[in-house]
Parts: structure tokens; C-alpha cells; sequence
């Protein structure tokens, strides 16, 4: 891992560091520079420093025995009794990588009363489902649902750990990566094994401007958190295969200075994510109102509505409608976009579609690089002819 450090004997205040710096991820403070959490490492600082008062320190985490890491592990979501369809999706992931490297696939429940969504997990091909299963696990807690699963990776050494980009993994992630020394990537939009068991972890980088490649080389396990409907689920099978281990809790589960007080769930919404057809609009959409045609064309099709991130920002559309990296990821049967160029936020969060057709006037948009059919023209034109045709006799087959 490495850091930006400034030697404070050195520097002068002079705050080039702070004017050069593209990422504003400099803070002058009382006429001194500070390093805020906006840093990227691009290294900018240091090479425009007049007086060489800025340097990157450079660590490197101690190498493990790679062959002593086997397997992949699942850290499955079991919260109000239900299993979370991210689970089911990350298992099938697992199964294709481990198809490469010969590995055996597991999965790991905490939670009380699980023992029902583990015996339903065996119905998907993991080897095995260990469970921590007791009153204390009734509701999460980060430092105790940690604590169960460092014990378990503690005893099986899996060479990759993989969880869901939930509100409950990204908080679960972070914690085990760091109790165990090793890389995390989130919200990974595609994995890939090396040969030598290394995961290449894909996913957007700097805005979404470029595609990065992650790799743990050194350590073990590897952490990655991917976003839900981002990978397809394997076939649920008939016969349930494998086993369940039963974990004894571990004792500091109950030193927890966590309590909890009360519970208020929220009320179950309609998720964009679930929709089996989707009409998004976007930067083409010259006014809010315009937004009537997307969600015309939507209820016709007997489908839901999306926006892209500058109609939220806009005000037009609430967050939850949202595609893209700070929204929501989908997998329709169909999607269909309207004004919509193509950013990789977006397409990265969409581009699992069954069915993509893309309406845009721009031939050259970055949309029809994903695009299953590419409608050249106005939107103007084409969505409320097609929407009367449908309205009128046309007759729409799901894909």
C-alpha cells in the first residue's frame, strides 16, 4: 500500500501542491498542506513540489504462501429470513472461476434461524454451507457478523472471499479485509481467475473513465464485493448436494459493545433492479415533462421507468430511478434507451440486459457499442410512434 507524505521541515506553504492538484484532494490548512481522502495517488504533488517536501511512501504487505489458500467462499446475506438474490448470483460466479483452478466453492450464513436458507443454498452446487447460528446474530452488527466470518476464513483459508455490495457487505468487507492485511475491490463488475489463482477484479475507476484491473498479488484471501444483478445465478437443482457445518460462535461475539435498541423496517418499494422491462431517459430529454414520454412508452410495455445520473441531478427524477454507478444496476429482459449517449457509469450497471435497443440521434454514441438494435433518429418521433403503434394492435413478444 502506499501514501502521500509531506516533510513538514521542508515545506515552504507555498501551495502549488494545492493548485496543481486535479483531484482537490489538498487542504491548506493555517498555510500548511494536508492530504485529504479525495488523494488518488497520481503522484502531481510530488513532481511539481519546488522543494521536494512531498514524497510517496511505498509498503508492501508481507507475501503469503499462496498454495495455502484454496477455494471460494461466499458470505451469503440472510436478513429478514429471506436469502438475498445477490447470494445465489455471486455463487454462480464462484462456480465458473473455480472451474479454472480446480477449487471447491463455499458458502457462509450467519445469522439466527438460517438453517432453513442453508439447507436451500445445498440446492445450488456449493460443497459445503457453514452456519453461525444464534439469538446474538438475530440482527447485524459489523464488528460481531466480522467476527464469525474471519473465524471461518481463519479455518478454511479461501484464496477469494466474495460478497454482496449491500448496504450490510460494504459494511462487512472493509472490516475483514483489513483485520486480515489484504486487498478489498468494490463493486466489481466483472472477475476473472489467473492461472495462478490470482482474481482479476474489474471494475470502473476515476469516474467511470476507465476500466481498472485489480489484483491481490501477495496476500490472501482476496475480497470483492460485486453489485446485484451484475452476474447470473446458477440453476437451482432438485437434489440438494453437500453439507452443512455448524460453527460454535466465537466467545468475543458476546463481548460485543453493540446493542441493539429497536427495529423499523422500511416499507418495501418497487426497485428498477427487479423490472423485467425498462425505458430510460436521458441528457436528450430537453425538458421534465418530456419524461411523460418514457414512462408512456413504459406502462404501454407494461414495464418501469429509469432516468441517467444528470436527471436526478436536475431534480427530475427521484435517486431510486436511477441507472448507473451512484444508482441502481439492472438486468432486464429489455431495456430501451432514450437520449441516452453511453457513459460507462451507465452501461457498465445495464449492459447484463437481455435485450438492448437504443434510441439516440448521434450514430456514433457510445450506446450502440452495447446495443442489441440501434435506433438512429429522434426520440421525439420515434418513442410516441411506437408507443401508439403498441397502443394500437402492435404486438409486443417479450424477448
Amino acid at each position: 500500500m502506499s501514501k502521500i507524505a509531506i516533510l513538514e521541515r521542508k515545506c515552504t506553504g507555498c501551495g502549488i501542491c494545492a493548485e496543481n492538484c486535479p483531484f482537490n484532494a489538498i487542504d491548506m490548512v493555517e498555510g500548511k498542506p494536508e492530504i485529504n481522502a479525495a488523494c488518488k495517488l497520481c503522484n502531481i504533488c510530488v513532481k511539481n513540489c519546488p522543494e521536494k517536501a512531498i514524497i510517496r511512501l511505498q509498503t508492501k504487505a508481507k507475501s503469503v504462501d499462496k498454495t495455502l489458500w484454496k477455494g471460494i467462499l461466499v458470505i451469503a446475506e440472510a436478513t429478514g429470513g429471506k436469502l438475498h438474490p445477490v447470494s445465489l448470483e455471486l455463487i454462480g460466479k464462484a462456480q465458473e472461476l473455480a472451474k479454472n483452478v480446480s477449487f471447491d466453492v463455499h458458502a457462509l450464513v450467519i445469522g439466527s434461524g438460517v438453517k432453513d436458507i442453508a439447507n436451500e443454498i445445498l440446492h445450488y452446487g456449493v460443497k459445503d454451507v457453514a452456519v453461525y447460528d444464534d439469538p446474538a446474530l438475530s440482527f447485524f452488527r459489523a464488528d460481531v457478523f466480522a467476527d464469525c466470518a474471519e473465524d471461518y476464513i481463519n479455518y478454511i483459508k479461501p484464496s477469494v472471499v466474495l460478497i454482496g455490495a449491500t448496504s450490510l457487505g460494504r459494511s462487512l468487507a472493509p472490516r475483514l479485509s483489513t483485520r486480515f492485511l489484504t486487498g478489498l475491490t468494490a463493486d466489481c463488475t466483472k472477475l476473472l481467475m489467473k492461472n495462478n489463482t490470482d482474481l482479476v477484479q474489474i471494475r470502473p475507476a476515476f469516474g467511470g473513465n476507465i476500466m481498472a484491473q485489480i489484483v491481490t498479488e501477495s496476500t490472501r484471501p482476496q475480497f470483492a464485493t460485486v453489485r446485484y444483478k451484475v452476474m447470473d445465478a446458477p440453476i437451482r437443482q432438485d437434489k440438494p448436494s453437500g453439507e452443512i457445518i455448524n460453527r460454535k460462535i466465537p466467545k468475543k461475539v458476546f463481548d460485543s459493545k453493540v446493542t441493539h435498541v429497536n427495529t423499523e423496517p422500511i416499507p418495501a418499494g418497487k426497485s428498477i433492479s427487479d423490472a423485467e422491462i425498462l425505458v430510460a431517459g436521458g441528457r436528450g430529454l430537453k425538458k421534465e415533462a418530456d419524461l411523460e414520454l418514457i414512462k408512456g412508452l413504459a406502462k404501454t410495455l407494461g414495464g418501469d421507468w429509469a432516468v441517467t445520473r444528470p436527471l436526478v441531478e436536475k431534480g427530475w427524477a427521484p435517486p431510486d430511478r436511477q441507472i448507473g454507478l451512484s444508482g441502481r444496476t439492472v438486468k432486464p429482459r429489455l431495456i430501451i434507451t432514450c437520449g441516452i449517449s453511453g457513459a460507462v457509469q451507465f452501461t457498465a450497471c445495464m449492459s447484463g440486459s437481455d435485450c438492448i435497443v437504443a434510441i439516440n440521434e448521434d450514430k456514433d454514441a457510445n450506446i450502440f457499442s452495447v446495443a442489441h438494435l440501434a435506433v438512429i433518429g429522434d426520440l421525439y418521433k420515434i418513442v410516441p410512434e411506437l408507443t401508439e403503434l403498441l397502443q394500437n394492435g402492435g404486438k409486443y413478444e417479450a424477448v
